[in-house]
């Protein structure tokens, strides 16, 4: 079973982060934040200010994400209303992304206003996204198949990224007769239309298989429903375990993700040079993703996210005492090893501790703590910032979250033994 070839659906859900991946690159990471703090910059806004902004910024919709995802997945539990759900924030998404291309020069609010728009788009397609994963799949394929749409993803990203960096890097030179500004627009246009076109697979073949038949009045309905499960969550002790860990560790991770490129510039390194650093990084997570995926099977994913956490606190160690270009490489690859698996696995070792008529109820709780998560580490390293005028001091701050998530990582179980468990379970019924 796990060597048979992937099928439609699989692969079609895989395909979405191959689609999304262009703006997590091109508008998370690299391109906007650059293209933001040179318009900050011109605004007269000072850099340690304009960085703890958009620290602030990720903040605000990650926070308003968190609040209505439980409702939002708890609704969209009942048959029919998954696709619907990813569909609006996609739309969402596209559409805001679009816009970032019409802001006038110098009008940086209005840049983060927007961008906290579209990522809201983006964060609510990926909830219901995530929440697909068992419809697709079953708990032995999922942590090949959550490791490969990783893996996609990141050559996904790639590409558009590439194209992107030779349209501004060829407008600097004044080999295209455009402006840098222009050239960073055209990069937002690219980012909307890879998006737009690679998610037709899974708008198109993945179908909600698991949930819950239609009642009368489903927002009151899923309201009543959501409160019980609150109130019930203690009843799976290993989830609950597993949440509070994941709290902690991926908000490190998301942290140094949408913080790098400000940290980058911070520092002293040229767009150009964080540019290319960030195009590698891309194409050596994809493989890295791959082969936690194939790791995980052959030993567990426990393992493999306690790996995951250990390098992302050399990498806040190390980003303390970044000062050259070589640092900074040194630094990405290090984030590129791990980057991916740990949030690949993340997921599919979360999928399988959930019951699956509830899955969108259940990755709204995922939501949430992955959501505050990111609220409290972009403020930490803002904050950290502004007092210490260091944004070195802010990276190592983070240092904190990936420490407890290891700590309370260790109470959860492996993987292997609940699969084990499960098959007892099926076997004796």
């Amino acid at each position: 079973m796990m060597k048979r070839k992937f099928t439609k659906q699989e692969t079609s859900w895989m395909y979405y982060d191959w689609a999304s991946n262009a703006f997590s690159m091109i508008i998370t990471t690299a391109i906007f934040p650059i293209f933001y703090k040179a318009q900050a910059t011109a605004a007269g806004v000072e850099a340690a200010d304009s960085t703890a902004y958009l620290g602030y910024t990720i903040a605000i919709f990650t926070f308003i994400l968190a609040m209505i995802g439980p409702v939002l997945g708890t609704i969209a539990d009942y048959e029919g209303y998954k696709k619907r759900f990813f569909v609006s924030f996609l739309l969402l998404g596209l559409i805001s992304t679009f816009s970032l291309i019409f802001v006038p020069e110098g009008e940086w609010l209005l840049l983060l206003i927007l961008f906290t728009m579209a990522s809201l788009g983006l964060t609510g397609a990926n909830l219901f996204y995530d929440a697909f994963i068992i419809d697709v799949t079953d708990n032995k394929r999922m942590n090949k198949v959550s490791a490969r749409g990783f893996g996609y993803g990141y050559i996904g990203g790639a590409i558009p990224f590439l194209i992107s960096i030779a349209i501004i890097l060829l407008a600097q030179e004044g080999i295209i007769p455009i402006s840098s500004t222009t050239a960073s627009k055209i990069a937002f246009l690219i980012a909307v239309i890879w998006w737009a076109i690679f998610s037709i697979p899974m708008i198109k073949n993945v179908k909600q298989i698991h949930g819950i038949k239609r009642e009368p009045n489903p927002i009151r309905t899923s309201f009543r429903r959501l409160k019980e499960t609150v109130t019930s969550i203690r009843q799976y002790k290993h989830l609950t375990i597993f949440l509070i860990a994941y709290f902690f560790y991926i908000d490190g991770v998301g942290t140094i993700i949408s913080m790098s490129t400000a940290y980058g510039t911070d520092v002293g390194l040229s767009a150009t040079v964080l540019l290319v650093v960030l195009f590698v990084t891309q194409i050596v997570a994809a493989p890295f993703a791959i082969l936690y995926g194939r790791l995980a099977d052959r030993f567990s994913a426990k393992l493999m996210l306690n790996i995951g956490v250990f390098i992302y606190i050399i990498v806040c160690i190390y980003g303390y005492f970044l000062e050259t270009a070589l640092d900074f490489w040194i630094l990405a690859m290090l984030v590129a090893t791990s980057q991916g698996g740990l949030q690949a696995l993340s997921r599919s070792y979360y999928a399988k501790l959930i019951p699956k008529h509830k899955s969108n109820e259940f990755f709204g709780f995922y939501n949430i703590f992955g959501k505050f998560a990111s609220v409290t580490g972009p403020v930490l390293m803002g904050v950290t910032t502004q007092l210490t005028g260091k944004s070195n001091a802010g990276v190592l701050s983070l240092i904190v979250l990936f420490i407890i998530g290891a700590i309370v990582l260790a109470f959860v179980p492996s993987d292997k033994k609940l699969l084990n468990e499960q098959n007892g379970k099926l076997n004796v019924s």
